[in-house]
């Protein structure tokens, strides 16, 4: 029976570079993989996933209104899809989530999501909380904060170098995130040491 996977980190933990190279697998066993990345990525009207370590690989472009299950049953009509990999998964509505797991459930297909878990609030995007609600397996990419410890927070940084705690959830542009310890995020943002008394 196939599954439904997510897998998730903070910023810059190689969750590209780790996609790709499951479908690099796939492919080599003469398999067929179906790659998908959202739209606020494109490059014109193709879809790019690039890893930071310089591999990358076409994908198609998912939009809020694309329609993943259909999309992916369209594609059957060519032949087999032995996989379907998600860049960006964050960025997928609850309706898409669901799609993906009828994909599994239905059509009989692995599909693996990667993305983020929280914004630069620490808030959860849409697509990570429905994903952690119902994928099948949660697989957890570490990396680490400047102090050397996991890192699970990411911060936004302004064009001053100040973290942002305000502002539209998504900002595409990567070069402003660092990926921190909660500790360290939390003193970042300005959250600790606590203003005023404390209760």
């Amino acid at each position: 029976m196939a599954k439904l996977y997510f897998s998730y980190s903070a910023m810059n933990a190689g969750k590209s570079t780790l996609l790709l190279q499951a479908s690099y697998n796939y492919v080599e066993r003469g398999m067929r993989t179906l790659l998908f990345t959202s739209a606020l990525y494109s490059e014109g009207d193709v879809g790019k996933i690039s890893s930071r370590i310089g591999i990358s690989a076409e994908a198609e472009l998912y939009a809020p209104e694309t329609d993943l299950f259909q999309h992916i049953t369209d594609h059957m009509q060519e032949s087999k899809i032995d996989c379907v990999f998600v860049d960006e998964a964050q960025f997928l509505s609850a309706d898409q989530v669901w799609q993906l797991a009828r994909v599994a459930d239905r059509l009989d297909i692995p599909v693996m999501t990667f993305g983020l878990r929280t914004d630069f609030r620490g808030q959860l995007f849409p697509g990570s909380s429905e994903l952690l609600a119902i994928a099948d397996e949660l697989r957890e990419i570490r990396t680490i904060c400047s102090c050397g410890r996991k890192a699970t927070m990411v911060v936004r940084r302004d064009s001053g170098g100040g973290a942002q705690t305000e502002g539209s959830q998504v900002a595409i542009e990567k070069s402003v995130y660092v990926s921190l310890c909660r500790q360290h995020w939390e003193e970042e943002i300005g959250r600790w040491p606590p203003k005023g008394p404390r209760a």
